[in-house]
């Protein structure tokens, strides 16, 4: 407040975004699983998901024959968006990231309907997540199995001795 306030020229000065800005959502097709919670939870309906089901081979002789779904279509369009991140939150196996982006304006409105290659190319953009902070304490799923391995550790190093009883 006790600075004067500049206008910065927006085509010619691009801003200085804060690190967890919301630009557009990214997809990161390999980790879609196609359960569908995404589209589930969203609140205006704007993302479009469509699949099929393929058969997998056994993973082993003798093994039976899988099913998994597999993605055809993943659109989210924009003009009905309303950027709460609810699809992001539920997403069980992380395939959707937010991406800084914001210049992706169109003349048209039906070319904001990103289908599943644009989404793609938007993930090019997401920054890297930040460093865990050195001075937080361990989860306790990591220490309880390191402290598993280190005692998987420590029997196998001991010596084979006796187990007790007269000779």
């Amino acid at each position: 407040m006790t600075r004067k306030t500049v206008t910065e020229q927006y085509p010619d000065a691009q801003p200085e975004l804060p690190p967890r800005s919301r630009g557009v959502i990214g997809l990161f097709e390999e980790n879609c699983t196609v359960c569908m919670l995404c589209a589930r939870e969203c609140p205006d309906w704007c993302i479009y998901i469509d699949s099929h089901k393929e058969t997998v081979p056994p993973a082993a002789p003798g093994g039976r024959e899988r099913s998994r779904n597999v993605l055809d279509r993943f659109a989210i369009d924009f003009s009905l968006c309303m950027y709460c991140g609810i699809c992001i939150e539920v997403c069980p196996f992380d395939a959707l990231f937010w991406s800084p982006e914001f210049e992706y304006a169109e003349t048209d409105i039906h070319e904001l309907t990103h289908e599943r290659d644009k989404l793609r190319e938007w993930m090019w953009t997401v920054p890297a997540p930040p460093a865990l902070d050195p001075a937080a304490e361990e989860p306790k799923e990591i220490a309880a199995a390191r402290k598993a391995a280190e005692k998987l550790a420590a029997a196998q190093a001991a010596p084979d001795e006796p187990q007790g009883g007269a000779s």
